[in-house]
């Protein structure tokens, strides 16, 4: 049988064991309401705060500033919305980046459409948004920041300390999508600066479905959603008890190996990534190499395709992507990769391989068996790369 390897582990990432076993009891026998007062209800109600406290100690949160969603889109958008709304301003003016997720950028041209003015600090080519920029950005009736922690595409890791201490300062609200950061990097809510931050389940070995919003107290933030008094008012809603906990145990698990586990990650990112560039020319890497997340590398095969490489290497067992997972089908260059000043083709010819927990050095090993080859394969076949090859 052909050998399967999973190299996209940003898009989302296997449930870990241990999690699965602790969510079981709660898809069957544990089946009670959490808002019950009977010893149904209890046992449920329970397993929600404990799993609000491992994630709570995951980010260096109190458990009580932790809101449980359906994941990163919708913490995101009741971030934004949220303190939008709740501001008391004639006049509101939102300032974020133009290589955030899509559920921050579309949130932020529904803003505009509602009279809310909002400024995109470009990025530099490294991929990282410059403090300075952000800065000149403010103005006095600036009532919200949303910048990323780590980017889904590039994996560059945004100044966030900087950013927190400026908005303070201003007393302006700071939130952060740090979707891909929580579990892979350590995320400490007060370190940061933020006021509010996003991450989903998924992205650590957890259950689709859910997700969760830190919301430092204090913080005046209007509901997205309106009906019951589910999350102290912040998130209406019956709980989705096992994907909760399944969210608390992948938060312990996370907790528990975080350094450890990043390191060995990187290392497999680092030999597949020096291979590639040696074995492969006309290829490089994408944004800054230093200031990343140790899972993620995003590198360009000049005269490529992008979409026809993933298909090539998925027929050859290797699972990898051209972006963000919500942009899968789109012939849309990538809104990351030309935000950083990549040309159209170049944008188009751009892999990104993102590793997780379940990689072992016989996956990047695998990957590099069969890479090289699908490449020259692909150049072989692309007027582009033989017009670039006759030219010299």
């Amino acid at each position: 049988m052909m050998r399967r390897v999973y190299l996209d582990n940003n898009a989302t990432t296997p449930l870990a064991p241990e999690v699965f076993e602790a969510m079981k009891p709660y898809l069957a026998e544990d089946y009670g309401n959490a808002s019950s007062i009977h010893w149904f209800g209890q046992r449920a109600k329970a397993a929600i705060e404990n799993a609000r406290e491992e994630l709570a100690h995951l980010i260096h949160a109190r458990p009580a500033e932790i809101v449980f969603t359906s994941g990163g889109t919708e913490s995101d958008n009741a971030a934004i919305f949220g303190i939008v709304e709740a501001a008391k301003r004639p006049s509101k003016h939102v300032v974020t980046s133009n290589i955030e997720h899509h559920a921050v950028l579309y949130a932020s041209r529904e803003l505009e459409k509602r009279g809310v003015r909002v400024t995109y600090i470009r990025a530099g080519a490294d991929g990282v948004v410059d403090p300075a920029d952000l800065e000149r950005a403010i103005e006095p009736d600036t009532v919200l920041i949303t910048v990323m922690h780590a980017n889904n595409e590039l994996g560059t890791i945004q100044p966030l300390e900087e950013i927190g201490l400026m908005a303070r300062e201003r007393d302006i609200y700071f939130h952060s999508d740090a979707v891909q950061s929580v579990g892979k990097i350590p995320v400490d809510v007060e370190e940061l600066g933020v006021d509010l931050l996003s991450l989903s389940a998924h992205k650590l070995n957890g259950p689709k479905g859910v997700g969760a919003l830190y919301v430092r107290k204090g913080t005046i933030l209007k509901p997205l959603l309106y009906g019951g008094h589910h999350e102290r008012d912040r998130r209406p809603g019956t709980e989705n008890t096992a994907g909760i906990v399944g969210l608390g145990r992948a938060s312990a698990l996370a907790r528990e190996g975080i350094a450890e586990e990043g390191a060995r990650v990187g290392v497999l990112r680092d030999e597949l990534e020096r291979a590639i560039l040696e074995r492969v020319p006309l290829s490089a890497v994408n944004g800054d190499r230093a200031r990343r997340l140790p899972t993620t590398t995003n590198i360009r095969f000049d005269h490529i395709e992008g979409e026809g490489f993933v298909i090539a290497l998925d027929l050859k067992g290797v699972a990898c992507s051209t972006g963000a997972a919500c942009s899968s089908g789109s012939v849309e260059v990538s809104h990351v990769l030309s935000g950083i000043g990549l040309t159209p083709a170049q944008a188009r010819s751009s892999i990104r391989f993102s590793l997780g927990r379940n990689n072992t050095p016989a996956d990047v090993a695998a990957t590099l068996d069969v890479l090289p080859e699908v490449v020259e394969r692909l150049r072989a076949v692309s007027p582009h790369y033989k017009s670039a090859v006759a030219s010299g």
